[in-house]
C-alpha cells in the first residue's frame, strides 16, 4: 500500500520509452499482477497487461456529454487518453463477492467464509482524480468500526504507477475539485509522458520507498532541470484546458436549501435512471446482498454485488421503496456526491473525472445541474 515514504526527497529521473518494459518486468519479478489501460471494444479499459505494446499507443479519446470515441494520433503516446468507462475500484472492490457459503450434511449445516487471497496488484496509468477516488474509498472501507476485509487485503498489496495528465478531457473538471491534473500523493511512482518529435521519455517522481526499490531495477538517468520544467508546463497546460468547471463555494448549503427546487423535476424529465453514472463512478460503493439456494436445498450462498441508488429496489423497505420517483433518486445521487458526502466524510464524493457526463446516455451534466440549482435562488 502506498504509504511508506522515501528516507529523503529524491530527484526526478528519466525513463526512456524503450526502457518502460523494464518497469513492467521489475514489477512482475516481485510478484505483482500488472494491470493497465488497453483498447478493447473501441474503448480504453483496464485489464492485465504483459508488455508495453498492450498499452493504447497513439490512441486519443474524444468525450462530451453522452459521447465517447477513440481516434488515432500521429504521436505514439501511451497515455494520451484521459479516462474510460472502467475505474480501478473493480480491482479493489469486486463487482461480485461471495460472503459466505452454507452446506447441509444430514441434519447438520456447515457455514464457511471464503479466505481472501493476498493479491499483489500493480496499477499502471492511474490519474490524479482516480488517486483521490481511492483515498475517498479508503475512508469508507478502511476507517471506522467496520473494515472491508477484501478491500483492505487488496489495498495492502497495491503498487501504484500514476500518470500526470498532459491533456484534459472534454468532460473533465478535476481542477475545480482540486483533484488534478497533477498527482500529489498516494503513488509509488508518478510518470509524466513527454512524446516529442525526436524523443519519447517519461519524467518520473518517486513517491515511496517501494517505488525507489523498483526503480533500481529499471534503467534511468537523473532528470535535467529543462526536462522537469517541460513536464510541469505540459501539466499546467492541461489544467488550463478543462472541459468543465464547477463552483464549490457553499455548494452543500446551496443544495440543502433547494431540496424542493422544481429544477430537480426538470432534469429527471431526461434521466433514464439507468445507473450508468454510478457504475462508471470511481467513488460509488452502493451494493446489495443476495442469498441463493440450489434446487436440492443442500447448498446456499450469500453474495454481495454492486448496486445503484437509481434502482427502485435499492431503497426498498417493508411496504415499498422510499425513493419511488426518478426525481427522488437523481436528487439523492447528486446530493450524496456534493452535499451529504462532505458532511459525512469531510470531502466531496466527486473527483471531477467527468465519467458520469460522458457515459450518461442523454448527456446530463452534473456541473451544469449544480449551476442551474445555484442560479435559481
Amino acid at each position: 500500500m502506498t504509504s511508506q515514504k522515501p528516507d529523503r526527497v529524491l530527484p526526478k529521473v528519466i525513463i526512456e520509452r524503450d526502457d518502460l518494459q523494464s518497469l513492467l518486468e521489475a514489477l512482475k519479478s516481485q510478484g505483482y499482477q500488472t494491470i493497465g489501460p488497453t483498447v478493447q471494444n473501441n474503448a480504453v479499459v483496464y485489464d492485465e497487461i504483459a508488455q508495453v505494446d498492450d498499452l493504447p499507443a497513439g490512441w486519443v479519446d474524444r468525450q462530451s456529454g453522452g459521447k465517447y470515441g477513440l481516434t488515432r494520433h500521429k504521436k505514439k503516446s501511451l497515455f494520451a487518453y484521459v479516462v474510460g468507462p472502467h475505474t480501478w475500484k473493480r480491482f479493489l472492490y469486486p463487482v461480485e463477492k461471495t460472503l459466505l457459503e452454507a452446506r447441509r450434511e444430514g441434519r447438520k449445516i456447515e457455514i464457511s467464509i471464503p479466505n481472501e487471497d493476498p493479491l499483489r496488484q500493480a496499477f499502471i496509468g492511474v490519474r490524479s482524480c482516480e488517486l483521490h477516488a481511492m483515498a475517498i474509498q479508503d475512508k469508507v472501507f478502511l476507517q471506522g468500526p467496520y473494515v472491508d476485509n477484501t478491500y483492505a487485503t487488496r489495498r495492502r498489496g497495491l503498487f501504484v504507477v500514476a500518470v500526470n495528465c498532459v491533456r484534459a478531457g472534454g468532460t473533465c473538471f478535476c481542477t475545480s475539485m482540486g483533484t488534478g491534473p497533477k498527482v500529489s500523493s498516494g503513488f509509488d511512482l508518478a510518470l509524466t509522458e513527454m512524446a516529442e518529435d525526436d524523443r519519447h521519455y517519461f519524467v518520473v517522481e518517486i513517491g515511496t520507498a517501494a517505488g525507489r526499490d523498483i526503480l533500481k531495477r529499471v534503467p534511468h538517468t537523473e532528470a535535467a532541470g529543462s526536462d522537469v520544467d517541460a513536464a510541469e508546463r505540459a501539466i499546467k497546460q492541461a489544467a488550463s484546458r478543462m472541459g468543465r468547471e464547477i463552483d464549490l463555494t457553499g455548494l452543500p448549503e446551496v443544495l440543502n436549501r433547494n431540496f424542493e427546487n422544481p429544477e430537480w423535476e426538470k432534469v429527471t424529465g431526461r434521466c433514464l435512471t439507468c445507473g450508468n453514472c454510478t457504475l462508471v463512478c470511481p467513488t460509488c460503493f452502493c451494493s446489495t446482498v443476495e442469498d441463493t439456494t440450489d434446487l436440492s436445498g443442500g447448498n446456499a450462498q450469500r453474495r454481495r454485488k454492486w448496486d445503484s441508488c437509481f434502482t427502485v429496489d435499492f431503497s426498498y423497505i417493508h411496504g415499498g421503496s422510499i425513493r419511488s420517483s426518478a426525481m427522488s433518486r437523481y436528487r439523492q445521487w447528486m446530493m450524496h456526491k456534493l452535499a451529504y458526502w462532505p458532511e459525512q466524510f469531510g470531502t466531496s464524493g466527486c473527483v471531477g473525472c467527468g465519467r458520469c457526463i460522458t457515459w450518461c446516455p442523454v448527456g446530463i451534466d452534473l456541473t451544469e445541474e449544480a449551476r442551474i440549482i445555484r442560479n435559481s435562488e
